[in-house]
């Protein structure tokens, strides 16, 4: 196990990114399923039943946390580092992609709801995060997953749920402190089913903030 090289905020010039693996270009179109998970504002959501007329709901390996050593190798995992930038920039976009149509905004990962509640109060997350310790969501749709530190994680991936079914996939995700704009610009771009033609909504890009780590 190693301690932090790098703030968990940044992140290193050299992060390897992921490739396209083709594990993802199956879920357009499929049903979410009817399973229910805690988040960390006390609720139980649905996964079949996500505000719309869209979510995003954005999948992610593991939180760092200061003092806590991160499993060895991990800078050199592709698409491992970066889920607390993420976090941070999902966090700073959350008004804009209200008003660009997000019914709700999710992180989703393996870690327990404890882990997930300190995430949250440290980074001043506004939207819940979802725990699925046993990867219950990654069985029922296939979702591309790896193991480091002896534990099996979530590969970054965000979802946009649509009446409750995945309208479109961001997969992979890189670089990912700068993820939650693209799919700002993809929410802006794109109309809501059953609404029309695109780019119906001018929306205001937030400027970043800096964060506690």
């Amino acid at each position: 196990m190693t301690g932090f090289e790098h703030p968990p905020t940044d992140l290193p010039a050299d992060l390897p990114a992921p490739a396209d693996d083709g594990t993802a270009t199956h879920l357009p179109g499929r049903r979410m399923p009817a399973m229910a998970l805690p988040g960390t504002d006390g609720s139980s959501i649905e996964l079949d039943r996500l505000p719309g007329p869209r979510a995003v709901l954005y999948l992610y390996p593991m939180t760092g946390r200061p003092g806590v050593a991160l499993p060895d190798g991990w800078d050199a995992i592709p698409g491992a580092r970066g889920c607390t930038p993420q976090a941070c920039d999902f966090r700073d976009h959350h008004g804009a992609l209200l008003a660009a149509g997000a019914g709700a905004v999710y992180g989703l990962s393996s870690q327990s709801t404890a882990d997930q509640c300190e995430a949250v109060e440290r980074l001043h997350l506004p939207f819940p995060l979802l725990s699925d310790v046993g990867l219950l969501l990654a069985t029922a749709l296939d979702l591309p997953t790896f193991s480091a530190g002896g534990r099996r994680l979530f590969r970054r991936i965000t979802l946009v749920v649509s009446q409750g079914r995945v309208e479109h996939v961001f997969y992979p995700v890189h670089p990912p402190g700068a993820h939650a704009g693209e799919v700002l610009s993809w929410l802006c771009s794109t109309a809501t089913p059953g609404s029309g033609a695109g780019m119906s909504r001018t929306v205001d890009f937030p400027q970043p903030r800096s964060s506690p780590w």
